[in-house]
């Protein structure tokens, strides 16, 4: 695991596994503030790329990137293991990741 900063922006990048052509044992997570953050990053990198479930893609030359919101973490740890699940469940089910329909999920 490794983090960096690049223009202002924090990545965390997951290697695991032997050496190989990119696959998901090596991917890079993007933390977004906003919905708008997420979608231009979704739209930018999944160009000729492939779309994958639970935030996950793959760029036109095949690496992978999880394009995540800041909050998910904290929302999927929440101390009430319902509330937990529910956030998971929604997760779960999405392909690119929607803030409001995860806090949504959240509050119910």
């Amino acid at each position: 695991m490794a983090s960096f900063t690049v223009g202002g922006q924090h990545y965390r990048g997951l290697e695991a596994g032997p050496p190989d052509a990119f696959n998901h044992s090596f991917s890079i997570i993007i933390e977004c503030d906003t919905q708008a953050e997420i979608d231009r990053l979704w739209a930018a990198l999944g160009e000729s790329g492939t779309i994958e479930q639970c935030g996950w893609l793959k760029d036109r030359w095949g690496l992978s990137w999880q394009i995540l919101p800041k909050q998910l973490g904290e929302l999927m740890n929440d101390p009430d293991p319902a509330r937990a699940q529910r956030i998971t469940e929604a997760m779960l089910q999405m392909v690119k990741l929607d803030i409001a329909a995860l806090e949504a999920a959240a509050s119910r």
